[in-house]
């Protein structure tokens, strides 16, 4: 058995889980954020049989697409030392998967 650990923006979550359940697989959804843009993600965590672990990692990988997003800067002024926002020329790619697969010693279910 493995336990894939699948970590999603919390804009791709509800969809994936809807296409996972559709395949009946069966997960736990974590609440999460992340680290560079600070925006919400979802954890899933999903036990399966190992035969399984390339049509889950398939549809992750159909469900959750990457795309850019603009960077909002914060600089300060030097006259009045106040925070103002702007938006920066740079874009970052957002969204995707990042994804974890580890065996599972034991499983129990109580």
């Amino acid at each position: 058995m493995k336990l894939i650990i699948a970590i999603v923006q919390d804009r791709d979550a509800n969809k994936l889980m809807k296409a996972l359940i559709k395949e009946n697989f069966k997960m736990t959804k974590l609440a999460s954020s992340g680290g560079f843009l600070k925006s919400g993600n979802t954890t899933l965590m999903i036990g399966v049989n190992e035969e399984y672990v390339d049509k889950v990692i398939t549809i992750i990988g159909n469900t959750c697409k990457t795309r850019e997003e603009t960077v909002v800067s914060y600089s300060t002024t030097e006259a009045t030392g106040i925070y103002m926002p702007y938006l920066s020329d740079s874009k970052v790619e957002v969204g995707g998967a990042t994804i974890f697969t580890v065996d599972v010693e034991k499983y129990l279910k109580v």
